[in-house]
């Protein structure tokens, strides 16, 4: 191949023009790559193309080749632009080698194109290597600035000192950096006449330049702030800026006026009277405009507090005691305020805010008061009806007011009193004794009303407590009356006294057991010794005989003034046994009364005993009597009494029972004594066999214990008994019984004494027997 081909340029008057990037300028070396190894010798230099160039087509280049051919040489470029998006962009006329620009260049969009150059002859052979064809797109000052925000909002405090920086605005150019196309300068165009901000023209941060902010005159500082490129002489755009003064607490609250008056009616608490106004300059809600008062002078009692309206910031004044419009009527209250933060020191100093509160209190009806409630009283027992027994009034608190006050008995449970409606006078209407259901540990109960005479009318109740005392008026009585001990000292005989007393404590015990003074005699034979507050021990001296005795003794209470009394007491004394025991114990005891000595109890247990066992046998002799009576009269009834009569599964004994042992028996039990003599079996009724003759009462019940044992035994070895034939068990108690001596049981039991009335009692089934056996 000849020498390396030499590409030229064509196009001179391009070359020179201003807005184009010579070759070999420093900027077009800076854009242009460094060394590399080239194959061949046509390197194109970068081309430079302002952007926004309006004239197209417009001829940037013209490439040749040095390997011309017969036929000539065809020429070709690829890449963006080109057959790359951006489409359409750049062109070559094949022929001539000339590149065109077809379209406005955005260096924004693309600063720069890089383009393949190719050489071909006419058959399609390559006849140069491809080389690079870049394009670089220069800068013209075609964007404003734009800032970042359209407002900035900044806070500073009021009265900040110059040079104290409260915010920074900033903005951005898309032009080139590296030109004083993107190159931005800030500054404010307006803010008001005051003038009191400043702005850095470099990095648009915004602070105070004066001194003098006062929140109070102006809160809210909006300025006009502008960026400018091509270092303040190009492009601009603007902004707002809105910058806050916060409050601080450099002014104090201020009274509205010198004087309030107020009006509350008395005996209110609780409620609220009026306000007073304040005004405070501060930011309204902040601690700095918050309030506070307090009552100075006015008030030594405490009736009245004053509040804080969190919402109006004013101050509320409220009672907190009851008023008396008849003590005083009318208050003047000394009240200052001040904020609840302290003031800064930077605020100028002023007097401490002071205001004269008035405060009427209206006169109200007032209910009446029971100065003493309740009212306690002592009545002494069996006051007569009647008697005074208090005054109890109520009192008016409304003196400025005439009116009339009247009573009455709101409640009387038991009607004792009366009450006089004028003048409160309290009367006993009947005596008031105890004991009464109506008392409760010895007081009564009673509320009285009372009432006034105002529209509309008031009342209050008030509680009469009366205390009931106990008068000593009854003497004690002596209980039992009577009583059995041994005639025989130191062997049972000793009597225990007691005594009883209607009056309630310390009226009644303890008690005093005196023998009559009146006869010293009988200190002979008997003592008395205390045995504890309510009872005495009563004993002989000497051996006396048996027989009933009567001792008058002196009885006296601990009351004050102390009751006495003098009574008889009967003593009955007995034949002192084993153990002094009365031997004649039942005799004794029905003679002397229910007064005991503890032998004498045991005594007295053991004959009733007896006497049940006795009484038992009775029964069932009665029993069958009236059974065989029945059956008698069943007999001789024409009438068919089967609808009528019931029969009974008899429990054991029966006619034959009681009339297999002669009750008469028991009275001769001298006869039965010896046990080897055989039983005797009598099936004739009773009425059939007397005895033999009149036996005494054996001395001991040991006779009647053999009897009893010896008929068990004889019934139980007899085979003549019949099958329905059941014996009599008795527990035996002992010996000793003191019971007396009963009369014969089966002494009036004949036909003639019987009464069967009872039986048109039992029903319809048996008054047809009442009437038949009854007459």
């Amino acid at each position: 191949m000849g020498p390396p081909l030499l590409l030229a340029c064509l196009l001179a008057p391009l070359c020179a023009r201003p807005d184009a990037a010579a070759p070999g300028t420093p900027q077009a070396w800076q854009q242009h790559e460094g060394p590399r190894r080239v194959k061949r010798a046509w390197v194109i230099p970068p081309i430079s193309v302002s952007e926004n160039h309006k004239r197209i087509p417009h001829l940037l280049v013209q490439i040749k080749s040095d390997k011309q051919q017969p036929g000539g040489v065809i020429y070709s470029i690829k890449g963006p632009g080109v057959d790359e998006e951006p489409l359409g962009i750049f062109s070559i006329d094949k022929f001539s080698g000339k590149v065109f620009l077809n379209a406005m260049l955005d260096r924004e969009e693309n600063d720069r194109y890089r383009l393949r150059a190719f050489a071909l002859d006419l058959g399609g052979v390559t006849l140069e290597d491809p080389t690079d064809l870049e394009i670089i797109v220069v800068d013209q000052n075609d964007n404003r600035p734009l800032f970042r925000q359209d407002v900035f909002t900044g806070h500073v405090v009021e009265g900040a000192e110059p040079g104290t920086c409260v915010m920074m605005v900033d903005a951005t150019d898309a032009d080139d950096p590296d030109t004083d196309n993107a190159a931005l300068r800030y500054s404010i165009l307006e803010q008001g006449a005051a003038g009191m901000f400043s702005i850095n023209a470099t990095t648009g941060e915004i602070c105070t330049a004066r001194p003098g902010l006062d929140r109070e005159t102006m809160g809210v500082y909006n300025l006009t702030v502008q960026a400018a490129d091509m270092s303040g002489d190009g492009l601009t755009t603007t902004a707002m800026a809105v910058i806050y003064l916060e409050d601080i607490n450099d002014n104090p609250p201020e009274f509205t006026k010198e004087e309030f008056s107020m009006e509350v009616e008395e005996q209110a608490a609780g409620v609220d009277v009026g306000k007073v106004f304040v005004h405070d300059k501060d930011l309204a809600g902040s601690r700095s405009w918050l309030a506070k008062y307090t009552i100075l002078e006015g008030d030594p009692e405490g009736a009245f507090a004053i509040r804080t309206d969190p919402h109006t910031n004013d101050g509320v004044l409220s009672v907190v005691k009851s008023l008396d419009h008849e003590v005083r009527d009318r208050f003047e209250l000394t009240v200052s305020v001040q904020n609840e933060q302290p003031l800064e020191p930077t605020a100028p100093a002023s007097p401490r805010a002071l205001a004269t509160v008035r405060v009427h209190v209206r006169d109200v009806n007032e209910a009446p008061v029971f100065r003493e409630n309740p009212r306690r009283i002592s009545v002494l027992e069996g006051t007569p009806p009647g008697t005074p027994i208090t005054t109890y009034t109520a009192s008016d608190p409304d003196t400025h007011q005439i009116q009339t006050l009247t009573y009455a008995l709101l409640y009387d449970p038991a009607d004792w009193l009366q009450l006089d409606p004028h003048a409160g006078t309290v009367r006993t209407k009947r005596e008031l004794l105890h004991p009464s259901a109506f008392l409760q540990g010895g007081w009564y109960i009673a509320l009285v009303l009372a009432r006034d005479d105002a529209e509309p009318p008031l009342s209050a109740t008030g509680t009469l407590s009366i205390e009931i005392l106990e008068v000593n008026d009854h003497a004690p009585q002596l209980q039992p009356p009577a009583g059995v001990l041994c005639g025989r000292p130191g062997r049972g005989g000793t009597l225990l006294l007691g005594a009883t007393d209607d009056d309630r404590p310390p009226h009644g015990a303890p008690f005093h057991f005196q023998l009559s003074p009146q006869q010293p005699q009988l200190a002979r034979n008997w003592s008395i010794t205390r045995f504890n507050v309510t009872h005495a021990v009563l004993a002989v001296l000497a051996e006396l005989p048996e027989g009933p005795y009567s001792l008058p003794l002196l009885l006296r209470d601990s009351g004050t003034p102390p009751q006495e009394q003098q009574q008889l007491l009967n003593v009955s004394v007995c034949h002192c046994g084993r153990d002094g025991i009365c031997q004649d114990g039942v005799l004794a005891a029905a003679t002397a009364g229910a007064g005991i000595t503890l032998g004498a109890l045991l005594i007295i247990l053991g004959s009733s005993i007896l006497l049940l066992v006795l009484a038992a046998l009775g029964a069932v002799r009665v029993r069958g009597r009236r059974r065989a009576l029945r059956k008698g009269l069943l007999e001789r009834s024409r009438d068919d009494m089967r609808d009528n009569i019931l029969n009974y599964d008899e429990q054991g004994g029966g006619e034959e029972d009681q009339d297999a042992y002669d009750i008469n028996q028991l009275r001769h039990p001298e006869l039965f004594s010896a046990r080897a003599k055989p039983s005797v079996r009598r099936d004739a009724p009773l009425s059939s066999g007397t005895p033999l003759a009149p036996r005494k009462l054996p001395n001991s019940p040991s006779d009647i214990e053999d009897f009893i044992n010896e008929g068990l035994e004889a019934a139980d070895s007899d085979p003549s008994v019949p099958p329905y034939d059941t014996a009599l068990i008795y527990d035996y108690e002992g010996s000793g019984s003191v019971a007396s001596p009963l009369s014969s049981i089966v002494s009036s039991l004949t036909d003639e004494d019987q009464d069967y009335d009872y039986l048109s009692e039992w029903g319809p089934r048996f008054r047809r027997l009442a009437d038949l056996y009854g007459h």
